[in-house]
């Protein structure tokens, strides 16, 4: 008796933790553009690529701090021990007093006027390292909505497929009950029933494994979007007819001026290009304007030393040439230019890699329309046989075999029309994602 409590109340439990589960879950419908929208608020990979372009707008203005004034100050207080004066010999030493307090205080300002274009050049590359760090973000962005897009359109898959199987779970329930009844009145045999109830079975598993699946795309894209995975995302209405059909010509010129890639490659051209420009700058002098002022006690030239403050101060222009630089910088040039090369071949190769990109991407979008052509005509003939062969086993005119392979055909067509629709959106959104325009 204790046994059998024990298991009512576990059961009761089961059933109040499933009773709140399922009630602690949230459907939201969401359609791409919402979703974008989310990414953008809450993606931690678009976060990143944000916070790295602040990053890189920072260092501008590090860069540019180049060209304010130096400002140096020091201030120090000191104790004095007496001198000691004696002959060059070390002999008829004699003690020379010193005031114990020492102070000293020295301020210089200076102001490069001329520097070979060495700070011009260091913010130009800072500047183009922000472009950079912008772009970076950018193809950040289209790689987490091609991903959303992805899950999105998996999500929306799997949501149709779910459909056909509860139709035919619906189907073949009524296909059995009907043979149960022909049985009953010795029309049917008992193998028939055994082999309908069997195919029963397998689609409530295949059903199962696609709500899993499910489960497990809606998590990742929960988890992109930065929602909670208690929200059961909710595919909208997609219709393909809506979409538009370009040229492969049109989608070329939207790459070559749009393509992540390519921007990024260009602008490692411009930067290449800068840093050969900043090699040969540091072989030029460095000119400054300065000024000091200095204020210093006692007074220790003259023996004995006096005990008073000593201020003096002074203006100038100062030249600095750093010699090592003719035999040293040829060597970063020489290197710096062929990173200008090399940087100059990487954008090419970016370009025909994007040219063939677009080219595989339209190839395969022109031919899945004329796939869904061919599933189409296809799930059409198997309705037709199904209709057939359904009415020919009803009159006892075909097999058990017959209709479940009919069945079989019918199921494997409609969800090939299904997954042939949803291709076509994927490859429409690749070729936007390959072009840069997502």
């Amino acid at each position: 008796m204790r046994k059998l409590y024990s298991l009512v109340m576990s059961l009761c439990m089961a059933s109040c933790f499933s009773i709140i589960n399922a009630q602690t879950v949230e459907r939201r419908q969401l359609g791409i553009k919402e979703m974008f929208e989310l990414a953008e608020e809450n993606n931690r990979l678009i976060k990143m690529g944000r916070t790295a372009v602040m990053e890189a707008q920072e260092n501008i203005k590090v860069a540019e701090s180049a060209f304010l004034p130096s400002i140096e100050a020091s201030l120090s207080l000191s104790y004095n021990g007496d001198g000691l004066v004696m002959d060059r010999n070390f002999s008829n030493a004699f003690k020379a007093e010193i005031p114990s307090f020492g102070n000293n205080f020295a301020i210089e300002v200076s102001q490069v006027i001329y520097a070979g274009g060495t700070i011009s050049n260091s913010v130009k590359m800072s500047e183009l390292q922000a472009q950079l760090a912008s772009l970076d973000a950018d193809r950040n962005r289209q790689e987490v909505r091609f991903l959303i897009i992805g899950n999105y359109l998996e999500l929306c898959k799997l949501e149709n497929q779910l459909k056909v199987f509860d139709m035919h779970i619906e189907q073949t329930q009524k296909v059995l009950d009907n043979m149960r009844l022909k049985h009953e009145q010795g029309t049917a045999l008992h193998n028939d029933i055994t082999r309908y109830e069997l195919k029963l079975q397998n689609l409530e598993y295949t059903k199962t494994q696609l709500n899993n699946s499910k489960q497990i795309i809606n998590n990742q894209l929960t988890t992109a979007l930065g929602l909670s995975q208690n929200i059961s995302i909710i595919t909208d209405s997609i219709i393909i007819d809506t979409l538009t059909n370009r040229d492969i010509d049109s989608w070329n010129d939207a790459a070559q001026s749009s393509a992540l890639p390519i921007q990024i490659a260009e602008k490692v051209v411009e930067m290449s290009e800068h840093k050969v420009k900043l090699s040969n700058s540091e072989r030029l002098p460095k000119i400054t304007l300065f000024a000091f002022d200095n204020l210093n006690g006692p007074v220790t030239i003259e023996i004995p030393a006096l005990n008073n403050n000593f201020n003096y101060w002074g203006i100038g222009v100062g030249i600095s040439y750093n010699f090592d630089r003719l035999y040293k910088s040829n060597k970063n040039v020489r290197a710096d230019r062929l990173g200008v090369q090399k940087a100059n071949e990487k954008m090419e190769v970016a370009k025909e890699q994007i040219l063939l990109a677009m080219q595989s991407a339209h190839i395969k979008y022109m031919e899945s329309y004329s796939l869904l052509n061919t599933k189409e005509k296809s799930l059409e003939l198997a309705n037709q046989n199904y209709e057939v062969v359904n009415y020919r086993y009803n009159n006892g005119l075909a097999l058990i075999t017959d209709l479940l392979d009919a069945s079989s055909q019918k199921l494997e067509a409609e969800l090939q029309v299904i997954n042939t629709r949803i291709n076509i959106l994927y490859n429409y959104y690749k070729l936007h994602y390959i072009s840069g325009t997502l």
